[in-house]
């Protein structure tokens, strides 16, 4: 009869779930992705590394409420919760795209306890759409 081999995450080995090593992050960088549809906010470190995210599914909206304003602060608030714990005191804040929680998640980052932060919006600029080459010429068109 074969062995069992013990999981990783077995209670016989003496693990139980995932290590992480909570490290003091003083300077971060907060990434709000505002879409129609749905408001991520991921929170790094300066170097990228992601520490902390939260989105309006993860923080139980579903369907058409994940893209209100409402879910947008609840989602900003899930994940500044985290990053203050662990002793952020400085963030730089990075906004895209046109979705209504775009305002709702700053008003939440602005409400936590973080100090002082510097807004970046990188909302690309509309310029009158798409570019039409010219009128069609139907007598270049001749009917069959």
């Amino acid at each position: 009869m074969a062995k069992t081999i013990p999981r990783i995450g077995s209670r016989r080995n003496g693990r139980i779930g995932s290590r992480k090593n909570t490290r003091r992050i003083p300077k971060g960088v907060i990434h709000v992705q505002a879409s129609f549809n749905n408001t991520i906010v991921t929170v790094t470190d300066v170097r990228g590394r992601v520490v902390s995210w939260s989105s309006a599914g993860t923080c139980g909206f579903r369907g058409t409420r994940r893209g209100t304003p409402f879910a947008a602060q609840t989602a900003a608030g899930n994940a500044i919760r985290t990053v203050v714990d662990q002793g952020m005191q400085r963030a730089e804040v990075m906004i895209k795209g046109p979705g209504l929680g775009r305002d709702a998640a700053l008003r939440a980052i602005r409400r936590s306890e973080e100090e002082n932060f510097h807004l970046d919006d990188n909302q690309p600029k509309i310029d009158k759409g798409i570019y039409l080459h010219g009128p069609i010429n139907s007598s270049s068109h001749p009917l069959p």
